[in-house]
This record gives structure tokens, sequence and C-alpha cells, in this order.
């Protein structure tokens, strides 16, 4: 059973990244080409070397080769870290991608530049959320980003949109202005669309005021395998002994926390703070 279960697993996340490479692949070749971007992460590395080889070399180089060699080190990085089965997925990722953006051929959906640059950075943030929900990562930045996020806590998404920035710099330079700053609407857009869809390195402050602070501790050690802290208080307006209970979850986990909190206790009071900052112990679920 349990055999069967790993199977259909496996096939759940290969799927997966068959259709994030798909819809990646695509994107780059239909969105980004028409509008000329650089997209985010290797991805944008990648196609800014591209361009340098067709304007001093008079040759495009194949989007795979460069795209490889890129992903070398941090696939490294990644299989001593993070996990094996994540980077074996992750590897999967980049090869499938980078060899379907060969393949795939050109088209244009729309040339307005402005609506280029925003829905291709929605399709290229869907393509890296539905990879991420499968356990993988479509490589390069995104390696270092997750690196990030469980060795030290940190939410690295707008560090890594800061890097691309100095790729754009780069390009604007080389191929001018207006389209850098138009990826940059692309990078921006895709960023906010990812930190929307995928929620599990964002935390989540939960104090709940509550009758039964055992029931819902244990619900909650049960759903993320985090702690709670029980504090005594009395209530200012009816002068009553209440009890605070005070935990930081993953945001990914605070509606299935919710849901079975309005279950325990209906009159629980619950108040939901965004976590900034994070130091100290806090369990972190793995990726293999």
């Amino acid at each position: 059973m349990e055999k069967k279960k790993t199977r259909l697993d496996a096939v759940k996340r290969t799927l997966m990244i068959v259709v994030a490479s798909l819809i990646m692949a695509i994107n780059l070749k239909s969105f980004v080409r028409t509008g000329g971007l650089i997209p985010g992460g290797f991805n944008g590395l990648t196609r800014l070397l591209q361009e340098i080889g067709v304007l001093f070399l008079g040759i495009e180089p194949p989007f795979s080769l460069i795209n490889f060699v890129l992903n070398a080190a941090p696939a490294v990085i990644s299989y001593k870290f993070i996990g094996k089965k994540f980077t074996g997925y992750s590897c999967l990722m980049i090869i499938l991608s980078s060899i379907l953006t060969d393949i795939v051929p050109e088209s244009v959906v729309v040339t307005d530049t402005l609506l280029v640059a925003v829905f291709g950075g929605l399709f290229n943030a869907v393509a890296i959320s539905i990879c991420l929900f499968a356990g993988a990562t479509s490589g390069g930045t995104d390696f270092i980003a997750i690196f990030l996020s469980e060795k030290f806590g940190i939410d690295s998404w707008n560090y890594i949109f800061a890097g691309n920035v100095v790729i754009l710099v780069i390009a604007g330079m080389l191929f001018g202005w207006e389209k850098a700053l138009y990826s940059i609407i692309f990078q921006y857009a895709s960023t906010q669309v990812l930190q929307a869809l995928y929620k599990r390195y964002q935390k989540q402050t939960l104090l709940i005021i509550t009758q039964k602070p055992e029931e819902i501790y244990e619900a909650i050690a049960e759903i993320t395998n985090h702690d709670a802290t029980l504090i005594k208080g009395i209530g200012c307006y009816r002068k009553k002994e209440c009890n605070l209970l005070y935990s930081v979850v993953g945001r990914d986990e605070v509606r299935k926390v919710l849901n079975c909190v309005r279950q325990t206790d209906p009159h629980a009071f619950v108040n939901t703070i965004r976590t900034e900052g994070l130091a100290g112990r806090f369990y972190q679920r793995p990726n293999d």
C-alpha cells in the first residue's frame, strides 16, 4: 500500500512538472519573445546571453545548453543542502522546460508590450507555483531562494527580484531601456503573483483567546507540527480569566487551523498577524 502511494505521488509530481515546463516554454516563446523581455532568474540570464550572442557573434546559442551550464552549481548546492528527490525533480523541470523552449515554435498572442509584460509575468508565476507545489523548483535563483528560506528562514523572493534588476540594468545598457523597464514590470508581476499563490515560506502569528486551549493546541500540533504558548489573562470587559494561545505557523497552514478552531470552539477569538521575521527553532516540512 505504501509503495503504491509512493508511485502515485511520483506520477502526480512528474505530471505537474511536465505541465509547468510546458507553460514556461510557451510563455518564453510567446509573451517573452514578443515583448523582447528578459524574465527573472536564470531563464532571464539565459535570454540575455542569447541576445548577446546574436549582437556580438551573429548566432543564438541554444537555450537548453546555456541553461544547463548555469544551473549546474545551484543543483549541486540543492543536492547537498535541500534534498535528493527535490533536486531530482527540479533537474527534470530544468531539462524539460529548456528542451521545450528550443522546440516550441514562436507565437504572438498580443502585441501590446504592457499586456505582454503583465500577463507574461502572471503565466511565469503560475508555472513556477505548479513546480513548487510538485515539490521541485524551476532552478537557478529558485534553488538559491529555497536554500535561504530553508537554512535562514528568509522570505527571499523580493531579494531575488532585486538581483534580477541587476541583470536588467545590463540588458538596458546593451539593448535599450524601454525593454528593460517592461521586463521589470514582468518580474514584479511574477514575484507578486508567486507570493500570493505559494505561501509555504511565509509565516503567520496566531493569537487565539479560547475556553478550550488544550484541544486547540492539540489541533495546531497535529495539523502543523508547531508548538504554542498558553498565556493566562483577565478579560478587561468581563473581568474574567481567559486563555490566550500564541503560535506561529506557515501561512499555507492558517486556513486549516482556523477551520479546526471554529469546530473546536465556535466562540474563540482569533487574531492573525503576518510575521515579517522569525528567530529561533521553527519546524519546516522537509522537501523530500
